[in-house]
């Protein structure tokens, strides 16, 4: 499996609006419309109020996928699971709010074979990721506050995109820089001019009238043409 070109933004789905009863065919038709990743959003029901999928679960889809898989951890113990989730996901996200010891969550990730990843959700500043780049491949800013699929987007996240797209760019490490909240096709262009070069949509691709290639499609093209000079933030 292996990733897009990195000239090229990144469209990966939540299955979070999928059927839950239905979740290899619906992989295998997120894989057809074209899309670069797959997103499995892990909640807890403490540190959001909902409960979705185990690692047990994420692994079962595993067969049904031509794209990589990424772990979201929406939970107050990351650590706990850290090495069933690697064996299910090549990118695995903790978020910075549930680490007591952010640096050595990240660097074990790396340790048992994953890329590593942080999320700040959005009230959290962007200096609590400052120093722990060097463990780091994809830094989340969270554009809803994280628990359910279908919120609004927070335009007033943008700015802390464009401090993170600035930070990253100063490191000289590659490192992907995410949103995940409320991307259509109208707020994308606003989180790519930012600086973002990966975008997480869930219940707007779900409805999108014309099917999910077609909104991987006017997802790809709206960020494109928002990029910085037209070419993608990367």
């Amino acid at each position: 499996m292996t990733e897009p070109s990195v000239n090229q933004p990144f469209i990966v789905p939540s299955v979070l609006p999928a059927d839950f009863a239905q979740l290899g065919d619906e992989v295998a038709e997120l894989c057809e419309a074209g899309v670069d990743r797959i997103q499995w959003d892990v909640m807890d029901g403490v540190f959001v109020p909902n409960l979705t999928f185990g690692p047990d679960v994420i692994a079962a889809a595993r067969p049904h996928s031509t794209a990589n898989f990424e772990a979201h951890l929406m939970v107050v113990n990351p650590d706990e699971l850290l090495a069933r989730y690697v064996e299910a996901c090549e990118l695995v996200i903790v978020h910075a709010e549930a680490c007591t010891h952010l640096h050595r969550t990240l660097a074990r990730i790396r340790d048992l074979g994953a890329r590593s990843g942080v999320a700040l959700n959005p009230h959290t500043p962007v200096e609590v990721v400052e120093h722990v780049l060097a463990e780091t491949d994809l830094v989340l800013a969270m554009t809803v506050n994280p628990g359910f699929g279908g919120q609004k987007y927070i335009a007033a996240v943008e700015p802390k995109i464009a401090r993170l797209r600035r930070m990253i760019d100063e490191s000289g490490l590659p490192i992907e820089l995410e949103v995940d909240g409320g991307i259509t096709d109208v707020t994308i262009a606003g989180a790519s001019a930012a600086g973002a070069d990966v975008f997480i949509s869930g219940s707007w691709m779900y409805a999108y009238p014309n099917g999910k290639a077609a909104a991987v499609k006017q997802l790809r093209t709206t960020a494109l043409e928002a990029a910085p000079n037209g070419e993608g933030a990367r």
